[in-house]
């Protein structure tokens, strides 16, 4: 045998070694498309430890922040589809935001391979004390005598919070202005200070500024009222019947992952997400943990690209 044959035998051979490895064989990159500090990097964050001890191999958490998600979810679209780079899938990245651009580089639906359905957790809606309002009847009568004179903050545009707030208008039937900032914090500190009158923002980021006095905590938007502060009560239950939505996280991967790997990750998963110790962690957030299946969650993201896609189709709105 030559010697570029001989070569050749050991460069198949090496490569049948490396596919037979079991997975993983190396680190895991669970992508986050938000800065450090947000629901959807502390939620990785919490899962990164025990995930890391039930592989056997390190998950680290990659911040890729820009244009609401978009950047790293694109990334992660055109990853290698090996199980070594997962996207830490959000309303914002997954269901709404691609509705707000004219050109994006994937598809919510057709680019991933659903995972596992990590958890979920209220929005708060709160205004400035100086705002003569104590609940969302009050909200709603002030703003319908008010037409366009009242503003509301967001972490940006198609950020749930700010499509939270547009569900809320389209079904209050009010014209509430958005005044968009680059994250959740500087729209809190912007409505603290008095120059945006309403805030929406995930409910542990923004109950301690309503538990200070600095805010009214008016509802939450989840269907029942938090774990975290039962104290608050729902938007639905507040004057706007039917009305729902959640911050949620869940884990996402190229489309053509193998199986094997999908149900590998979706099982050590939904195994953290079991452990007292982790689901004590969420809750402190007044986040729910789920670990449903791969096609339960699937489910999910249709239903949420449905319903976001309808609104803001019907809202006219754009982020271009």
């Amino acid at each position: 045998m030559t010697f570029s044959l001989r070569l050749l035998s050991l460069l198949i051979a090496s490569i049948s070694i490396a596919d037979a490895q079991p997975y993983p064989s190396k680190p895991v990159r669970l992508v986050v498309g938000f800065p450090a500090g947000g629901p959807a990097d502390v939620s990785a964050r919490i899962l990164a430890q025990p995930l890391s001890e039930r592989l056997g191999r390190q998950v680290i958490v990659d911040n890729r922040p820009g244009a609401t998600g978009t950047i790293a979810a694109a990334q992660v679209a055109k990853a290698a589809p090996d199980g070594y780079t997962a996207l830490v899938a959000t309303q914002s990245t997954n269901a709404t935001v691609p509705y707000l651009y004219s050109k994006i580089a994937y598809d919510t639906v057709q680019d991933f391979a659903a995972v596992v359905y990590v958890g979920y957790s209220p929005i708060l809606i709160a205004v400035h004390p100086s705002l003569p309002v104590r609940s969302v009847r009050e909200l709603i009568a002030l703003a319908r005598a008010r037409p366009g004179q009242i503003t509301f903050g967001t972490g940006g545009i198609g950020s749930t919070p700010h499509m939270s707030m547009e569900l809320f208008k389209a079904m209050a039937r009010v014209d509430i202005l958005p005044v968009h900032y680059k994250g959740e914090s500087p729209a809190i500190t912007e409505t603290v200070g008095g120059h945006v009158q309403t805030v929406a923002a995930s409910m542990a980021v923004l109950l301690p500024y309503a538990t200070a006095g600095k805010l009214r905590g008016l509802a939450v938007s989840t269907a029942r009222r938090a774990a975290l502060a039962p104290q608050i009560p729902t938007v639905s239950e507040s004057g706007l019947k039917g009305y729902e939505t959640t911050s949620w996280q869940g884990i996402v991967v190229p489309v053509a992952t193998p199986r094997a790997i999908i149900q590998k990750l979706n099982g050590e998963t939904v195994q953290a997400l079991s452990d007292p110790a982790v689901k004590g962690q969420f809750l402190k957030l007044g986040v729910e943990t789920v670990g449903d299946t791969p096609e339960q969650f699937s489910e999910f993201l249709k239903s949420e690209n449905a319903r976001w896609g309808k609104l803001v189709r019907q809202l006219g709105l754009r982020a271009d």
